[in-house]
């Protein structure tokens, strides 16, 4: 069963240059996928893809001069691109949750950890104090902080970076949200932990049908936790599919170039970095916005890019494929 669908949406930056000239940044460009319950989609690509823009125009959280211009959200039936801002808030937090990558600016430099987590449970489940603590402590061992009780006791600036990452990750799962998005969620965290953590979320997905979206440049994380894979370039997803068939037979030139210069192939000879920048969001160029790194590109890449399908669900956007 299809929990989110996202349709055309973009998302644009809207200023005004020194000389009051109106500029536009356009950020999403056409972003569209869909996610079913109990499955993990991993959304990748370069610094400045779009990709964090994508999670904080889905909940809601965009700032100006940031602004969805076109494009529909469907959550559980419901359009989070039209919804009152009280109606969204409600949701964010209960049926919504948001792991994001900075906790020192995120905690409440002010509260006991304990009373933040409690915090957010009685803000949308209206649980008694001692329910609302018995729940905190728990999530705080779930996400493997040691000796709980005393952590709920503990004051932000008590906590490492690690611990206070997973004190946000308790606190996006401790009302078992419908939906997770986790926007590099296991920053900062040692190999053990980050391990921890996704089984955590992939857990909850599987057990409770839930969905989740992780934002990462880890393609071994994608590998290992995401069962569907976006690969974003420039504010357009390219490629999306099953994660084994995209990483195993990448076939748009972007996804091949990102497989190429992992570590991993890196460290055995068998990648390569590729050279380039993407393209000033102000200006991007007319057609395929992957067009002047491109090895493949001819004069068609002036025009859009079609969609070409795959076996199961296989998309890939570019002129220089056919339909397998």
């Amino acid at each position: 069963m299809t929990l989110l669908t996202v349709e055309n949406l973009h998302t644009h930056f809207v200023s005004r240059s020194l000389d009051n000239e109106i500029r536009v940044a356009r950020a999403l460009n056409g972003v569209g996928f869909s996610l079913e319950r109990g499955r993990i989609l991993g959304l990748v690509g370069e610094t400045g893809a779009g990709k964090s823009l994508t999670a904080l125009s889905i909940m809601g959280l965009l700032k100006p001069p940031a602004r969805i211009v076109e494009g529909r959200i469907d959550f559980e039936g419901r359009d989070l691109a039209a919804m009152p801002p009280d109606e969204l808030n409600r949701l964010r937090g209960d049926r919504l949750a948001l792991i994001v990558q900075n906790p020192r600016a995120s905690l409440d430099p002010l509260a006991r950890i304990g009373e933040q987590l409690a915090r957010v449970h009685r803000a949308h489940r209206k649980a008694d104090v001692a329910t609302a603590h018995r729940r905190a402590v728990e999530m705080l061992a779930a996400v493997g902080l040691p000796d709980p009780e005393r952590r709920a006791r503990s004051w932000p600036h008590e906590l490492s970076g690690g611990m206070a990452q997973r004190v946000l990750i308790a606190m996006a799962l401790i009302n078992e949200p419908q939906l997770v998005i986790a926007d590099e969620p296991t920053t900062g965290l040692d190999v053990t932990v980050q391990a921890q953590i996704l089984d955590l979320i992939q857990g909850m997905v599987r057990a409770r049908g839930l969905g989740a979206i992780v934002i990462t440049h880890d393609l071994g994380v994608v590998a290992h936790y995401c069962d569907d894979i976006a690969v974003m370039y420039a504010g357009s997803i390219v490629e999306q599919g099953a994660t084994r068939d995209v990483l195993a037979d990448p076939r748009h030139p972007y996804t091949i170039n990102l497989v190429d210069s992992t570590p991993e192939r890196l460290k055995i000879g068998s990648g390569r970095v590729f050279g380039g920048a993407p393209p000033n969001l102000f200006a991007l160029p007319e057609g395929c916005h992957y067009r002047l790194r491109c090895p493949r590109a001819t004069g068609a890449c002036a025009a859009p890019p079609p969609w070409v399908a795959g076996v199961g669900g296989r998309l890939t956007r570019c002129h220089h494929l056919e339909p397998r």
